[in-house]
Formats: C-alpha cells, sequence, structure tokens
C-alpha cells in the first residue's frame, strides 16, 4: 500500500510517518513544500524526511502523481482545507490531523468535497482507540453508570509552539489552547452519547500562563449541554510545564446515576524518581494509540471496537470549539448551530 504524508508541520507528523513506515506492505512518501513560516531551528522539508528515513518529493503535486492509495494530511490547520480538498480531486482516501480546520465553514466544505468524490474523509482522534476510554464507554453502554448526569474532562499538555511556531499563530492555527485541545475530548464524548448533539457552550478562556509570550490564549475551560441532559466540563490547557518527563495527558470522570467511572488515557506508566539525574520518571507500557489509529484507517475496523472518527464527526468537534470562541468573546453561553 502506498501512504502519503502531506507536510510536516504538525508535531505528530513525524511519529505518523515512523509508524507507517515501519508497517509491513507500506510504502510511504512524504512532502513538505511550505517550509516558509517555520521558526529558525524547525527542521522540516527534505532534512526532517532524511531523519526519518523516508522517501521525499518537492511538490505536493509530484506526491500525487506518485498515485498514493492514502494520504495523510499534517499542515497547519488553516492548510487542512486544501489539501483535502486536493486528496479529494485525486480520489484518494485522507486522514486529516485534528481540528478538521479553523471554521466551521471550511470544514463543512471538506466533507461534502470528499462526500462528491466518493473518498474517505477520516480525522486523526486516536484517543477513541484507548482502552480507558473503551473501558469507560462498555460501563456506559452496559448501563452499569446508569444514565450519565455529568462529565468532567482534562485534556492538558506543553505549550506546543516551543516545537513549531505556528501552534502560537492566531491565523494558521486558528486559536490556541482551546482550539489545540478541546477536540479531543469533544470527539470522545460525541462517541460516548452516540451523537447526542451538543446544545448550548459557555467558555472562558485567558493567558496567564505565558502571558507576553504568544499571541493566543494558553487556558480555557468549557461546560457544554448536550441534548440528552448531561453537563460535560473540559479543561483545554496548555498547562503541563515544559521541563516534565510527559507531554501532558487526557483524563476523564463520568458521572452517572449508578456509579462513577474514571479514565486517563495515558498513564499507562511506572513512576518513579531517579537518583542519578535528580528528576521524576516515567516508563510507558501501554498501547500505541497513533498506530491503532493508523491501521484502522489503512485497512478498516475488522473486528476492533471502533472505528476512525469520521468527517462528520471532526466537523461536530469544530462547531463546539467555534461556539466556545463566541461565548469567550461574549462572556455568556451560546448556542451551537
Amino acid at each position: 500500500m502506498k501512504v502519503g504524508i502531506a507536510s510536516f508541520a504538525h508535531i505528530h507528523a513525524g511519529g505518523f510517518a515512523r509508524l507507517l513506515a515501519a508497517m509491513d506492505g507500506v510504502t510511504v512518501l512524504a512532502a513538505d513544500p511550505e517550509t516558509e513560516l517555520a521558526a529558525p531551528g524547525e527542521v522540516r522539508g527534505k532534512d526532517f524526511a532524511a531523519q526519518l528515513g523516508v522517501e521525499y518529493v518537492d511538490s505536493y503535486e509530484e506526491l500525487f502523481a506518485w498515485a498514493p492509495d492514502k494520504v495523510v494530511v499534517c499542515a497547519e490547520n488553516a492548510r487542512h482545507r486544501p489539501l483535502v480538498e486536493l486528496a479529494a480531486a485525486h480520489g484518494v482516501d485522507v486522514l486529516c490531523e485534528k481540528p478538521l480546520a479553523t471554521t466551521p465553514e471550511d470544514g463543512a466544505a471538506m466533507v461534502a468535497a470528499c462526500r462528491a468524490a466518493g473518498v474517505r474523509l477520516a480525522v486523526a482522534h486516536p484517543v477513541r482507540f484507548s482502552p480507558a476510554y473503551l473501558a469507560v464507554r462498555d460501563a456506559v453502554r452496559a448501563g452499569t453508570t446508569g444514565a450519565v448526569l455529568a462529565v468532567a474532562g482534562a485534556n492538558n499538555g506543553y505549550m506546543p509552539g516551543a516545537r513549531r511556531r505556528w501552534f502560537t499563530d492566531p491565523e494558521l492555527a486558528g486559536g490556541g489552547a482551546l482550539t489545540d485541545h478541546t477536540v479531543h475530548l469533544a470527539d470522545l464524548l460525541d462517541d460516548l452519547f452516540e451523537g447526542s448533539p451538543v446544545t448550548s457552550v459557555y467558555a472562558q478562556t485567558n493567558n496567564v500562563l505565558y502571558e507576553g509570550e504568544v499571541p493566543v490564549e494558553t487556558a480555557g475551560l468549557l461546560t457544554l449541554t448536550y441534548g440528552n441532559g448531561a453537563v460535560a466540563t473540559i479543561d483545554c490547557s496548555w498547562s503541563q510545564p515544559q521541563h516534565h518527563p510527559a507531554w501532558g495527558g487526557l483524563a476523564m470522570q463520568v458521572i452517572g446515576e449508578r456509579a462513577t467511572v474514571e479514565m486517563d488515557a495515558f498513564d499507562q506508566k511506572v513512576h518513579g524518581f531517579s537518583e542519578t539525574s535528580r528528576a521524576g520518571i516515567e516508563l510507558p507500557y501501554g498501547v500505541d494509540l497513533d498506530a491503532l489509529m493508523l491501521r484502522a484507517f489503512l485497512y478498516g475496523q475488522g473486528d476492533g471496537p471502533v472505528a476512525v472518527p469520521d468527517g462528520e464527526a471532526g466537523l461536530r468537534a469544530l462547531r463546539v470549539v467555534a461556539a466556545a470562541y463566541e461565548s469567550a468573546r461574549l462572556g455568556r453561553t451560546v448556542s451551537v448551530g
């Protein structure tokens, strides 16, 4: 199978390339021509491909002339739409990094283009594959928790602008921490509630954590009301210290009529302390969620419990983000259109 990687802009692009190249029967070709906005010291383009050990071409035209079977789009958020539409025009299934786009209008156009072309549009929300999340979902759907009354979720992490400057560019990224870290939990709740819609959002944001360093919000808190009556909160802050051994995490507490269940998607680790370095250490042993997601994208869900979210799911999460920004701007609860 021939898999193209369109852009190395996203932090996850390198990991995706390595995982794909290691899969039996998969050949990888990458293109990353739009590097003019990279900060000094950011390794992109042909040099990054050489580090990864994958073949490289200089343009997206050459990438699609190679006739890939699938394409993974890892461009800056604002550049997702043209690349997804290019994949659709070539009849190629595409996996797009999250969030789907920077505006619901662009997201809807991407969904429409792929539908019209008869190609699959998937969105990179790998946390759906977390065994911890699947255990929570099983408990809810089996009735163990009873009806879900409330959910408290947190997706915290490093401030990613330290690795890729565009993450803190409001035009290229579409925002800051709210854009970056709302969609994973919004997607999990979309799946957990089996598509029950978000009816309203209240959000507050600030830039206390990196005041004066970046022009976007670095912390946010959302309250979502769902059509099924549940209320959820999402902490989407870039609050993980840069010196911490882990990038961050995603945790969720689901409160039901009969029971409360909790999950931490990335805490399959042995925690300890190194006397040599006089610092905390974490040794992960859990499954690689990106690998599970990529395999499901390439070969389908099969007998697995979950599929890669489609473009419609990505668009629903994007509409939550758009409503949250409107709420933060207006200082009141807003409806989700």
